[in-house]
């Protein structure tokens, strides 16, 4: 189990933990939460060593592996399949010792490699991949082929083919789109050791974890169940707090009411001093101080427009001459709150871009209402910040008629106070960042709001915050996001793209979430099969390793039958000795006897153990490779 005792850290001028205690049990998976800047990443430093702690311990057990997903796999010609093998440092480095191991240490090594199923490592490395976006092909490109987003998608696969007793998972689902966000909830549900994953997305703590830890104000806290458990046995627990700092005071009052009226009367000082001494011990209790989430601000258009907003007929969009969608035959309409599904790479950004007015149709129509405007958001305009510009800066050339007091104004309303508005974009976090974007593409009251995955940086009570925005807004909404929640929260209708295509979907989350893992299911046995090419001469080859890996087991079990065979030579002989009256003449000679007839019993016992521990090891391992 995870164990951290009165953890105490100070950093960068702040307290992060203040006599912070908490156990995991071994087995479990929990979700860790809290505020951004609260800091649950640095937590995890602390269990990885990066960091040292001021005071308290984190124990872990013995021999325990610890792993987690903190950088992408470096851009290499080393293929993908490879690449991830290679994360699983257990079999790595068994495997590299095995090809210079002396005969004697090979028969160790091959059953340690046997007992962690290293010869199932491809297929299952394979089957991972195919669950987090990869097709069958991607197996055996390098490294280099992919982008930063898919470097870590795989070095989340290995981590997740490593099988570490303790993982350790930051936001993983900020690099996945809702595809391989659906997969890996199912996936950490049923992932055998303990896991700790900061996550703010609602469902994958409901769905796939059976703990929460929460970190506020320098505390832990353990809570069993998923998110919602959480949220409901907090609001009592606060409610039970609240009720008794309210009859502490009561309490108080009464206490020093009695002591201010009987002090200085020589018949009541006695009472009044211990009444006094009971105040003195009464430890007072804080009050609950919720901080505050400011609310996202979504002006709904002021005039609506005849239907429809868009039109599609026959459309074709993409990127010079090579066409992402075709056959683009769909219509949009004020009321519509549309979630856009897809993998990534299907094209569901292009089709954004195109709602947008980005792109412009390279066949068919597109028409829109010439009064039509929309407010579009996407990740790459956080990248795109000037690190040196203030939320101020950025609002003064939105509006740069307008007077100081009002730009002030509108930041406030965005959540943006006197101090933070004059703060530089780099020192800002991701969510301040997210939240001052998705204000400023609404601000303009637009008649269709396009989200191109809006909730990344933003913590869950912000999630919240902006569901809110978005069920007040009365203009169209299409939502591309990883957040299952916030989509169905959202999304009146599902469109899927797929195959060059964007059509609706008929079902709702549950059963797209059927459909994605069947077809996961079905992709992982595929790039499996894939991953081992059946011909013929593979066969021969597979089979000719097999029998060179087994060799050695087959070595060590004749080994030890010999050693068998002349230790019960041995002791048959020291028998027929002491059996002969002509020894018990010297009795030096007969004590010798016996002494040497006990140690050859206690080494045949030794290795008829030995024997029996080998040979069970070889037999599995040829029942294995079919022999």
């Amino acid at each position: 189990m995870l164990q951290i005792k009165d953890l105490s850290f100070t950093a960068w001028g702040r307290r992060f933990f203040n006599d912070a205690s908490v156990t995991l049990p071994a087995g479990v998976k929990a979700g860790l939460v809290g505020r951004n800047g609260a800091g649950k990443t640095t937590l995890f430093k602390l269990i990885l060593g990066e960091h040292s702690p001021g005071g308290g311990d984190i124990l872990t057990p013995k021999g325990w592996r610890i792993a987690t997903v903190d950088q992408e796999v470096a851009a290499s010609p080393t293929l993908l399949l490879d690449a991830v093998l290679a994360l699983d440092t257990r079999r790595a480095r068994l495997m590299a010792e095995l090809d210079t191991a002396p005969p004697e240490r090979q028969a160790e090594l091959h059953a340690d490699l046997y007992a962690i199923g290293a010869d199932r490592a491809p297929s299952r490395a394979a089957e991972i991949l195919s669950g987090l976006g990869f097709t069958p092909e991607d197996l055996s490109r390098p490294v280099s082929y992919f982008s930063g987003g898919w470097r870590m998608r795989a070095t989340l696969a290995g981590a997740l083919l490593a099988e570490p007793d303790l993982l350790l998972l930051d936001e993983p689902t900020n690099y996945l789109d809702l595809e391989g966000a659906l997969w890996l909830e199912a996936r950490l549900k049923r992932y055998p050791n303990t896991a700790l994953v900061i996550s703010h997305d609602r469902e994958l703590l409901n769905n796939s974890v059976t703990a929460i830890v929460h970190l506020n104000d320098g505390k832990l806290d353990y809570y069993t169940g998923g998110y919602d458990q959480f949220e409901h046995m907090r609001a009592e627990k606060m409610r039970l707090k609240d009720a008794a700092r309210v009859k502490q005071e009561a309490e108080r009052a009464h206490l020093q009411s009695f002591v201010d009226r009987f002090r200085a009367k020589a018949s009541k000082a006695s009472q009044a001093q211990s009444r006094l001494k009971r105040l003195e011990k009464l430890t007072p209790i804080e009050a609950t101080i919720e901080q505050r989430v400011a609310p996202f601000r979504l002006p709904s258009p002021e005039r609506k427009l005849n239907p429809p907003l868009i039109r599609m007929e026959g459309a074709a969009v993409g990127y010079g001459d090579k066409a992402i969608l075709r056959n683009l035959t769909l219509r949009l309409d004020e009321e519509d709150r549309i979630g856009l599904l897809g993998v990534n790479g299907a094209g569901k950004s292009t089709f954004a871009k195109l709602l947008a007015g980005a792109l412009q149709p390279m066949a068919g129509e597109v028409s829109r209402d010439r009064r039509l405007k929309a407010g579009w958001f996407h990740q790459h305009q956080i990248e795109a910040l000037d690190p040196r510009d203030t939320p101020l800066d950025i609002i003064r050339r939105r509006m740069p008629d307008a007077g100081e007091a009002q730009r002030r104004a509108k930041l406030g309303g965005f959540g943006f106070d006197a101090g933070r508005a004059e703060t530089q974009a780099i020192d800002l976090s991701g969510g301040e960042r997210a939240r001052l974007l998705l204000n400023m593409v609404a601000m303009d009251a637009p008649h269709l709001l396009i989200l191109d995955e809006p909730t990344n940086h933003l913590d869950i009570d912000s999630r919240r915050a902006l569901l809110d925005g978005l069920n007040d807004y009365e203009g169209a909404v299409v939502i591309i996001t990883h957040d299952r929640s916030l989509m169905e929260l959202v999304a009146d209708r599902l469109w899927l793209t797929a195959d060059g295509a964007v059509k609706p979907f008929d079902g709702d989350m549950d059963d797209y979430a059927k459909f994605v893992l069947d077809r996961a299911k079905a992709a992982g046995a595929g790039a499996a099969s894939k991953s081992q090419v059946p011909s013929a001469k593979d066969q021969r080859k597979a089979a000719a390793d097999a029998r060179q890996r087994i060799s050695p087991l087959k070595k060590v079990v004749d080994a030890t039958e010999k050693k068998m065979e002349m230790l019960s030579a041995e002791i048959a002989r020291l028998n027929r000795d002491l059996a002969d009256p002509a020894f018990f003449e010297d009795a030096g000679k007969t004590i010798d006897l016996g002494r040497a007839l006990g140690r050859a019993e206690k080494a045949l016992a030794e290795v008829e153990a030995q024997w029996l521990e080998a040979a069970e090891v070889y037999e599995a391992a040829k029942a294995e490779a079919g022999l």
